[in-house]
């Protein structure tokens, strides 16, 4: 199928956030990295209740840094731990997601453009290699919201110089998979704008790469001041449907009326005290209007249920008990 139609097949999603994407301390373990940002490790248990629940998704969030030797290999360790927790996915009968994420190294500009790309090309061949086999029900992501990070346009859309060496880096993956070969050769990848962002000034110098089976990858926490933000809005209403409504628009505009497929690899709604009726009422607006553009949204569980009023609190899964905490949300989001 092409992947405008794989896109549409494909059902909501989560995020198995804060857990192998856990940046800890040098020369840690595999254990040690997945558990080190406070999440127990990752059981099939849990990827079979997403399945039951009937989630279609499951996105693992991997941050390679720290399990690298000083020629860029990934350690066996890591490596063998990664596609573990892959096969988890596919063999509870999920789509699953595997990415580059909470990476400094490929800091989008000019002077830093070699370098990242050096290590880009060398982790995500022995990705591709490992997984080569894999057919469609394993997506690549490039990058997870690659961004000036520390910049006063981090979250601004970007520059034209960060934009621009997005770009290049998202060409350099589909090329270096590619090349990899086997089932590489037509496997769905997911390449994101500047940050993730869908916001007009990142969307405006979005060029896709050169090749097919392509997906952009945007994500958005929408409306900001009641789903991410520190702000005390915890009450949802119908004014603010319209910024969701905007949002997708813009994507509309930019990807779907071009025939370009898009995943949504980040959403939710903090939990702000007692106001999980409006999260229910915010989720089912939010993928409902996801629908109508095929847009399929993955929602971001970072594991974490408590903390002050600038904690954010996107935990769905109690992944000790393996249960849900909030049903509610969960069934208006699946």
């Amino acid at each position: 199928m092409t992947a405008q139609e794989f896109v549409k097949s494909l059902k909501n999603g989560w995020n198995l956030g804060n857990t192998l994407d856990a940046v800890p301390k040098a020369d840690a373990t595999a254990t040690e990295q997945e558990t080190a940002w406070g999440n127990p490790v990752t059981t099939k248990e849990m990827v079979q209740l997403l399945k039951s629940t009937g989630f279609g998704i499951f996105r693992v969030p991997t941050t390679w840094g720290k399990q690298l030797t000083a020629d860029n290999t990934i350690k066996a360790e890591w490596l063998n731990r990664v596609q573990e927790i892959v096969d988890y996915g596919i063999e509870s009968g999920l789509t699953v997601i595997l990415n580059l994420h909470h990476e400094h190294w490929h800091f989008p500009d000019d002077k830093n453009y070699n370098a990242a790309s050096i290590i880009l090309k060398k982790v995500w061949q022995q990705i591709a290699e490992r997984f080569a086999k894999y057919d469609n029900n394993l997506i690549f992501e490039a990058m997870n919201e690659p961004r000036k990070i520390g910049t006063e346009v981090e979250w601004s859309g970007g520059d034209e110089e960060g934009r621009r060496v997005v770009m290049l880096l998202n060409q350099d993956f589909v090329d270096t998979v590619r090349a990899t070969g086997g089932n590489n050769a037509t496997r769905m990848l997911m390449v994101p704008t500047y940050a993730a962002s869908a916001d007009a000034a990142a969307l405006a110098d979005f060029v896709m790469p050169k090749g097919d089976n392509l997906i952009a990858s945007v994500h958005a926490y929408t409306p900001y001041p009641f789903a991410l933000s520190n702000e005390n809005v915890t009450a949802w209403t119908t004014e603010q449907e319209k910024i969701i409504d905007e949002l997708f628009e813009r994507i509309d505009k930019a990807f779907i009326s071009k025939n370009i497929p898009v995943i949504m690899g980040e959403c939710g709604a903090r939990n702000k005290g007692d106001n999980t009726a409006d999260r229910t009422a915010w989720a089912k607006y939010y993928t409902a209007t996801a629908k109508k553009y095929n847009v399929p949204c993955v929602w971001w569980d970072n594991g974490i249920f408590t903390g002050s009023e600038k904690t954010e609190i996107f935990g769905l899964m109690d992944r000790a008990n393996v249960k849900w905490a909030y049903p509610d949300v969960v069934k208006a989001f699946v």
